[in-house]
């Protein structure tokens, strides 16, 4: 019998998901929960680099597990788990800390957008960021990690610590990972700045969260940036409008997209009809989801068998890797 093959993905609890993470990341997930043999962690070690309160990485934790399961992340097809409820983690982290170095480390993309967007926090977390994700990857071994474009040079890192650390012992104790998704065409969700795509770091306004209410999603679409409309047949569409239609393509029928497609050729069409017509599909098609949230989220109980749950198989994974790793290095008991 083939062992199926091992995915790793972390994601932040910074904020709520929206429809971008949804049709990026989620729809792929349930796809892979199927096929692989999948750990999807909630990374709030990441999220201290920032400093949040308490209370707020409990509660942020909290909304993203029930967020999960809300759009059918299943804990007994999937491995679903708290990055800190794995000790194993940040010990993996401090040693392939002893084979990473400062130039390589400060020449990575991310760190150099941090030095400049946040000058008055560059802590030591910050620098190391790419060896803590390798730390993630690499702990359960996998080979395959959804990514996106701005994650490629992490994942290049956690090969390079893999490798490093194999060739420094001598050993075949980590395989490459490398950079996953189903399909050829990734979906790519728009924001409603007008520009980009949908972020959780970018004015929340721009963003459709799955847990927002119908009032404040239309109000949200009413405020999307447009412009002022074609002004002859057949003009071409530009990025704020195409952006709307690409949601559209995402939420609403193809006959809702074809009405309002040609209306756009004709040059006829009303924005705030558009507008209004997309927040509606967009609460009708988050609905089911966000009921299911709140519902989830009111079950601690549900909340806590599944953490527990996930803990139990991530440490059985992890509790294997590094008694391999501790054994490899010459940490073995004398007693």
């Amino acid at each position: 019998m083939n062992q199926k093959e091992i995915v790793v993905s972390g994601v932040r609890p910074t904020g709520k998901l929206h429809l971008g993470n949804y049709f990026g990341a989620v729809q792929q997930f349930l796809k892979m929960q199927e096929q692989f043999d999948c750990y999807f962690f909630i990374a709030d070690y990441h999220s201290l680099t920032t400093h949040p309160s308490p209370d707020g990485l409990h509660n942020s934790v909290k909304q993203v597990l029930a967020e999960y399961l809300a759009c059918g992340l299943d804990p007994d097809k999937c491995t679903l788990y708290i990055q800190s409820d794995l000790p194993q983690i940040p010990e993996l982290y401090m040693i392939l800390n002893m084979n990473a170095y400062m130039g390589e480390l400060e020449r990575v993309a991310s760190f150099k957008e941090k030095v400049k967007s946040q000058p008055d926090n560059i802590n030591a977390g910050l620098l190391t960021y790419p060896v803590l994700m390798a730390a993630d990857i690499i702990m359960h071994k996998a080979t395959k990690v959804p990514v996106g474009k701005d994650q490629e040079q992490h994942l290049e890192m956690a090969r390079t610590f893999g490798n490093r650390f194999n060739r420094i012992y001598n050993c075949e104790c980590f395989p490459e990972p490398h950079a996953f998704n189903f399909g050829d065409n990734l979906v790519k969700v728009p924001g409603l700045s007008g520009k980009g795509k949908m972020s959780k770091s970018e004015n929340e306004n721009f963003a459709i969260f799955l847990a927002d209410e119908p009032e404040l999603i239309r109000k949200k679409m009413m405020r999307a940036v447009t412009d002022t409309g074609p002004t002859e047949p057949n003009q071409p569409v530009t990025e704020p409008v195409q952006n709307l239609f690409d949601l559209m393509k995402l939420v609403s029928t193809a006959d809702t997209l074809q009405h309002f497609t040609e209306t756009y050729n004709n040059a006829t069409i009303r924005y705030g009809d558009l507008k209004k017509q997309l927040a509606e599909d967009m609460i009708v098609f988050t609905q089911p989801i966000r009921e299911k949230i709140n519902v989830i989220l009111s079950n601690t109980s549900l909340l806590g068998k599944v953490a527990k749950q996930g803990a139990e198989k991530a440490n059985e994974s992890a509790n294997k890797t590094m008694k391999e790793v501790r054994e490899i290095m010459g940490f073995r008991k004398f007693y």
